[in-house]
């Protein structure tokens, strides 16, 4: 019915993916299929206890590059001819290309100067000197390494490589792209060498640099798995306590069966917190506005996910607004609410790793401190890297405030962020999550809760006043979080160590989301003028969506997948 309903808006031949393409396929390889093969790099995941039929399988049809036990899968080269065969395997779970990663930052659009204002990125989010510094938290940066700069001296604890065919290997700390070194500084310079310009917004942090984007800034899926694992399985040894991802790839299929997800998911199963950019997709060349572009991993569901925010190098909170560029949900596939939070990723600066592809980039502007050279960037790569400075923050408080029992989750970490958000005004859900990241009333919350006390519901309102002053303003917290597919509020929440925000929260029947939504238990949402969403989305002139975009004249995304030049540089 759905089908001939739409097949008013939608021509035929985009509606339904090439009948020769089986179920067991994400996009990219069903549309590689429908154009002929070739040689393919792909993941290929074992139902569980199957590892061992699926990798006699890839024996004989091509070449496996590693194996992921994380996600029971196996990155290989495999002809493309080989693909029904092995999505026709009772063993196999599914099959993804192995599609390639890039970094989520760009050249500042303009200079505008912060008024001889030190430490401007700490103070808008409302931190002083007396702060916590996230000291002994350690911080693992997936990105394309960590230069040795002044600014980590003593703090980059450990540095891996994964460029080499995915394989880890024990290397002297490097960054050859130089958008790890910026992420790092953001995440935890120590403002040395700036005389506390540009300090870190966790100056205490441990770094450990796990390399897999190369010198181009692009790298491919598995990289990105193997380094995920390789956090996973030596989080104790080296003290790993979060994760950052300023990267990314469209998203190919649920998020359900994309291995990267699933790797994602695994790493806060383990007690990692992990940070992902949401995307650079927020607009096309011509500067419209859409939604939907949020990337993978970005939409799984435990992770921290995060817009940027644009604060006009003011400290001030009051005129704060969304980048354009910032990627804006539902979630492709999913239609999951993200991003979770954002945060300031507009014209910062940070950390220059000399010699390295950005470094040179003619389009990047070099900031000087004396002879200490800085650059300065955009994105939601950079969003990304203040929110795991501030977890890093969060996590300290919450130790200091419980050294007996420490542990706290990447569940418990993300309420908290929520909770404590700072709504930007005139933006929707999908577009500010719960509001702007507010690193001081996280952090007052950290040091007041205790999860390891079950069913015990702090008396918040006793203990902690939900307002923070920022530049002189006084500015009340969303005091709400996104629970599952609930808008939950103050009266519902239990801070217990299982986060429990009654599973079988329900608001009415329906949901009135500000004056666009009305959302319904099943899931038809009609959005102001703009949005019908049942199956089937049709967005008012630019977009018609079922299994298919079609976005003004850059995107193209049905079974055939086109980005722009404008994904990466705006």
């Amino acid at each position: 019915m759905l089908a001939l309903l739409f097949g008013l808006l939608i021509p035929a031949q985009l509606y339904a993916g090439p009948p020769q393409a089986p179920k067991k396929l994400d996009q990219a390889l069903r549309q590689t299929l429908q154009n002929g093969g070739g040689l393919q790099q792909v993941i290929v995941r074992a139902k569980p206890g199957q590892e061992a039929v699926v990798r006699t399988l890839l024996a004989g049809k091509g070449k496996i590059h590693d194996e992921h036990a994380l996600i029971n899968g196996f990155s290989a080269e495999v002809d493309a001819t080989a693909l029904p065969g092995l999505a026709a395997s009772d063993a196999v779970e599914g099959i993804s290309a192995d599609a390639q990663v890039t970094a989520f930052s760009t050249p500042a659009r303009s200079v505008r100067d912060s008024g001889g204002r030190l430490d401007l990125l700490r103070a808008t989010l409302g931190l002083s000197a007396s702060s916590v510094k996230g000291t002994d938290v350690g911080v693992a940066i997936i990105d394309s390494g960590i230069a040795n700069n002044a600014e980590f001296r003593g703090r980059i604890v450990a540095f891996y490589d994964f460029t080499r065919n995915g394989k880890s290997k024990n290397s002297t700390p490097y960054d050859d792209y130089g958008h790890g070194t910026f992420i790092a500084g953001l995440i935890g310079g120590s403002g040395t060498t700036s005389n506390g310009q540009y300090e870190g917004v966790a100056p205490g942090v441990r770094l450990i640099g796990l390399k897999v984007l190369d010198a181009t800034g692009q790298g491919r899926t598995a990289r990105v798995i193997a380094a995920i694992e390789f956090a996973v399985a030596n989080k104790d040894s080296l003290g790993i306590d979060v994760i950052n991802l300023s990267l990314g790839h469209p998203i190919l299929e649920p998020a359900a069966t994309d291995p990267l997800v699933q790797a994602v998911e695994r790493a806060v199963a383990a007690g990692i917190v992990v940070v992902c950019s949401a995307g650079n997709h927020g607009e096309n060349a011509a500067g419209k506005i859409g939604y939907a572009g949020i990337s993978s991993p970005a939409n799984a569901r435990s992770a921290i996910t995060v817009g940027a925010l644009d604060t006009a190098n003011r400290v001030t909170r009051r005129d704060d607004t969304i980048a354009d560029y910032s990627s804006r949900g539902p979630t492709w596939f999913d239609h999951w609410a993200k991003p979770d939070i954002v945060a300031p990723g507009d014209d910062l600066v940070s950390v220059a790793a000399a010699g390295s592809t950005l470094y040179k980039d003619s389009r990047v502007q070099h900031v000087f401190v004396g002879n200490n050279e800085f650059i300065r960037l955009s994105g939601t790569s950079t969003a990304a890297a203040v929110t795991s400075g501030t977890v890093a923050l969060v996590i300290d408080a919450y130790r200091q405030a419980n050294p007996r029992h420490p542990s706290v989750d990447g569940q418990e970490v993300k309420a908290i962020l929520e909770f404590t958000a700072i709504p930007v005004a005139n933006y929707d859900a999908l577009t500010e999550g719960r509001g702007g990241i507010n690193a001081e009333g996280a952090t007052r919350l950290a040091g007041a809760l205790d999860f390891s006390v079950r069913g015990h519901r702090s008396p918040l309102q006793e203990r902690v006043k939900p307002v923070t002053e920022i530049g002189g303003d006084r500015l009340v917290w969303a005091q709400n979080i996104v629970w599952g597919d609930n808008i939950v509020g103050p009266d519902n929440i239990v801070w217990s160590d299982n986060i429990v925000w009654s599973d079988n929260i329900v608001w009415s029947d329906n949901i009135v989301w500000g004056d666009n939504i009305v959302w319904s238990d099943v899931l038809n949402i009609v959005w102001s003028d703009n949005i019908v969403w049942s199956d089937n989305i049709v967005w008012s002139d630019n977009i018609v969506w079922s299994d298919n975009i079609a976005w003004s004249d850059n995107i193209v995304w049905s079974d055939n997948i086109v980005w722009s030049d404008a994904i990466f540089w705006r």
